[in-house]
């Protein structure tokens, strides 16, 4: 018999991993010790679905500078005590055997807002209340939150330096993969799109222009990190809005990240207009990553309710997708990958103090 596919291991660059159900990026709004700080939550949270399985655990949006995060409860990489305090946690997970990567991120005109929960508040925290200016391309607000201030050429140089500064640190602390979110509204994503990019300068206009900021970034954080650790792009293929970012601008921009250093696509969608009707369902984002992956050429990750074990392996079988990154199902239950293996006729990779109950 055949292993299934997504319990076989995969490559890139340097880096071999140990099967194909890897763990998204989640937001968890739990730094909240000391700026940009890991607390014990992100150790359980992390180290607990390493130890059910997954193959890798990427790390949530990270700020690479204080104003970038979403909330004043993000997690940031911006200095050596953050990278410190982040190395026992890629060290437990790499005890349990799987990979461990982190998502670098800038949340540009979505930064300064309130977490999800914990505050009762909503929207963009003023700076009376302890939040700051946010910044973006252009100056046009996402929906009723703050409206940024447009960033500076010399800023966006900054922003370049300070991402590859923050990817240095990742590896130093041991992370073995690195990923870049130009997704969900985010910054680089905010660059891309037209409907957020309004600039008249070399960052804006035509969609060379407007991936500039995306490709000087990935060349700055191929060139920290060196030629053996791999390198993610995350995307949103389309903003889901008329005359917004499209599926056939985010494969050609994903052709000139790969020529870049760039290994794999996550590809996912939205998340740039508020209030836009997304057709969802079960596995409702796999044509976009397929698309991806056909006219690049390149290894692809999907996402977006991947939730039952058939589902993701014929998601591979059929070649839409090489990996498989689970979000809500990994909160729902933390030893999906092992519950995965075990209907797939796969050996899960159990971790000895659990093998009773796999026996």
């Amino acid at each position: 018999m055949h292993a299934p596919r997504l319990f076989t291991p995969i490559a890139i660059r340097g880096l071999e991993v140990r099967n194909r159900l890897w763990v998204s990026p989640m937001c968890q709004y739990s730094a909240d010790a000391e700026p940009g700080m890991p607390t014990p939550w992100h150790l359980v949270h992390l180290g607990s679905m390493a130890a059910g399985g997954a193959g890798a655990v990427i790390l949530e949006a990270t700020g690479v500078v204080p104003e970038g995060r979403i909330s004043a409860r993000d997690l940031g990489l911006w200095n050596d005590a953050q990278r410190d305090a982040l190395r026992p946690i890629v060290e437990f997970v790499h005890a349990r055997g799987a990979a461990v990567g982190i998502q670098l991120a800038h949340a540009g005109r979505k930064a300064s807002t309130h977490p999800p929960f914990g505050t009762g508040g909503r929207g963009s925290v003023p700076i009376a209340d302890g939040g700051w200016e946010a910044v973006a391309p252009s100056a046009v607000a996402f929906g009723d939150y703050a409206v940024p201030r447009a960033l500076t050429v010399d800023e966006i140089a900054g922003i370049v330096t300070a991402f590859a500064a923050a990817a240095r640190r990742a590896v130093q602390a041991g992370f073995d993969l690195v990923e870049l979110h130009a997704a969900h509204g985010y910054l680089l994503h905010q660059f891309l799109s037209p409907l957020s990019n309004r600039r008249s300068d070399e960052y804006g206009g035509s969609l060379e222009n407007r991936a500039r900021l995306l490709l000087e970034v990935l060349e700055a954080v191929r060139a920290a990190v060196g030629e053996s650790v791999p390198v993610l792009v995350r995307f949103s293929a389309t903003d889901w809005a008329p005359d917004g970012w499209t599926p056939e601008e985010t494969s050609i921009v994903a052709g000139w990240a790969a020529a870049r250093g760039a290994d794999l696509f996550d590809v996912s969608t939205g998340g740039l207009v508020p209030g836009v009707d997304i057709p969802t369902g079960p596995g409702y984002q796999l044509p976009f990553a397929a698309a991806v992956r056909q006219r690049t050429g390149m290894p692809v990750a999907a996402v977006g309710q991947i939730d039952r074990a058939e589902q993701a392996e014929q998601a591979l079988v059929s070649g839409q997708a090489d990996v498989i990154l689970s979000a809500r199902e990994m909160l729902r239950d933390r030893n999906f990958a092992l519950r995965a293996a075990r209907e797939l006729g796969a050996t899960p990779p159990v971790p000895g103090q659990y093998a009773r109950a796999f026996a």
